[in-house]
């Protein structure tokens, strides 16, 4: 067993990967054949249980792609649930100090290290791989906190310095909405506070991740040194390419006069 994407990043190169908001196993299985290296299953902002993530992925495993959970909260019982049901990596929402970042790192590591039971159901191929899944489980399950306040930018040294964290990821909405900036992504303030946490990670050897809107954005990114890079959505995906389809055609009737 091992971590596609926590290979790639040591490596030093870039990850790939887009949010997945819908139940749709046809989305996740257009998507996961797309190129992505790995797909986020975001469990905070969309109406996805943890049995209809492991349906899709599933599905999504037929492409080779790397599952990612975005857990709700901070929450050893749910990141418990979401690691059980296959998730490679879980990213933690709202890590604001070095204590919330102590408490994700715990929540997803067995005893001695942590807290996380023991369980792993289809993590470990229905038991017929548990030893190596805990071997697994050890040294390939990512922990990605995510730095999307204010307060986690005031913190980040202490975060970053947190053994078990592997990966800092930016969220620009929420972070700009911390700061009284809300929807203000590219303000001088905000872009401050994100260059903060490009630097902190590389200085500590972690990888930087943020979500991104297009190809342009997320080519500016991958230029400043983030690697582990998350693009659009699968609903953006669709709403666009509807948008670019609709706005292609003439409405406008030929005249037979």
């Amino acid at each position: 067993m091992k971590n596609r994407i926590k290979e790639l990043l040591k490596n030093g190169e870039v990850a790939l990967g887009t949010w997945i908001t819908t139940a749709s196993t046809d989305m996740v299985e257009v998507v996961a054949f797309a190129g992505f290296d790995y797909l986020v299953f975001d469990t905070e902002h969309a109406p996805l249980t943890f049995e209809t993530v492991q349906g899709l992925m599933q599905v999504a495993g037929t492409a080779k792609i790397t599952p990612i959970v975005r857990v709700a909260w901070n929450d050893q019982v749910l990141m418990k649930l979401a690691l059980d049901i296959g998730s490679h990596g879980l990213m933690v929402p709202q890590v604001n100090s070095k204590d919330d970042a102590d408490r994700a790192v715990r929540g997803m590591r067995y005893p001695p290290r942590g807290v996380r039971g023991i369980g792993p159901r289809r993590a470990s191929h229905y038991y017929q791989a548990f030893a190596d899944y805990l071997s697994f489980a050890e040294t390939e399950v990512m922990t990605i906190v995510q730095i999307e306040h204010a307060d986690a930018i005031s913190n980040v040294e202490e975060i970053a310095s947190v053994e078990g964290v592997d990966a800092l990821f930016i969220g620009p909405a929420d972070l700009s909405a911390s700061m009284g900036l809300l929807g203000k992504y590219d303000h001088p303030k905000v872009s401050e506070a994100i260059d903060r946490v490009l630097s902190v990670a590389k200085k500590r050897g972690l990888p930087a991740g943020i979500h991104t809107l297009n190809p342009q954005d997320a080519n500016k990114r991958i230029a400043d040194g983030f690697q582990l890079i998350v693009i659009g959505t699968d609903v953006g995906f669709l709403a666009n390419g509807c948008a670019q389809t609709l706005q292609g055609v003439n409405r406008q009737k030929n005249s037979t006069k």
